[in-house]
């Protein structure tokens, strides 16, 4: 499994994509910094950097990028066979790779929430943020690596699901929310770290129950889909 380990995260790092991590999280801490230098009231730009930018895009669209492609990219090149071809059992390369996808993802997204949350409220706010950016990067990632292997366009099924689902009907139409990652997460900050920049739409035993529901349900299936690889990298 360390072996899987380290040659995920070395294809990670060294594919082009890997540097679309870097401008959004930027973004979020260039944001905060500055807000706070010339005096703004965190009330009038925390919502918008922490929940807005950070919990709505950062965090999900990281996972999306990074959830896609510790797998996916391989299955493009064809070099899905070299692993398909190995004696190991295919949980023993799903699990590897979706703990680099959280990892990176969590690391990714936590360090800009942090300084935001900081900024923007307190240190435990900040630390609330770290938390469930690592419980979101795990749901996210299990759920982005199990559609790269169920399709062949991941990643735009992806922002649909981030941009159309979660961001514009979850605004509007109430039931979506039980299906959203991102009001899993919101409702675990506000529970850890109470404040008015998050306000929960769901409840705790929900986030929580479907949170590890959807972790388990999407490592189970990246599981068996990529039973189902033949040598060949195509499903039979």
């Amino acid at each position: 499994m360390s072996t899987v380990t380290w040659i995920t995260a070395r294809g990670l790092f060294g594919r082009r994509r890997f540097l679309l991590l870097v401008p959004l999280p930027l973004l979020v801490v260039a944001l905060a910094v500055a807000s706070r230098i010339v005096g703004i009231d965190p009330d009038a730009w925390g919502q918008a950097v922490v929940l807005g930018l950070g919990l709505a895009v950062v965090l999900p669209v990281v996972a999306l990028i990074v959830g896609t492609g510790v797998l996916g990219s391989e299955i493009d090149d064809g070099t899905v066979v070299h692993i398909l071809t190995t004696p190991l059992p295919r949980w023993q390369i799903i699990l590897p790779k979706l703990f680099v996808a959280t990892a990176v993802t969590t690391v990714t997204a936590a360090i800009p929430l942090y300084i935001a949350g900081v900024l923007a409220h307190s240190v435990r706010f900040g630390l609330a943020l770290v938390a469930v950016s690592a419980i979101g990067a795990l749901a996210y990632s299990a759920f982005f690596l199990a559609l790269s292997l169920l399709t062949r366009r991941p990643v735009l099924l992806g922002l649909v699901y981030v941009l159309i689902w979660e961001g514009l009907l979850g605004n509007f139409v109430s039931g979506t929310r039980v299906l959203s990652i991102q009001q899993y997460v919101v409702a675990l900050a506000d529970k850890i770290a109470p404040t008015e920049i998050l306000t929960a739409t769901v409840g705790i035993p929900l986030a929580v129950v479907m949170s590890v529901l959807i972790t388990v349900a999407g490592t189970v299936l990246a599981v068996d889909r990529l039973r189902s690889f033949s040598v060949a990298g195509e499903t039979s």
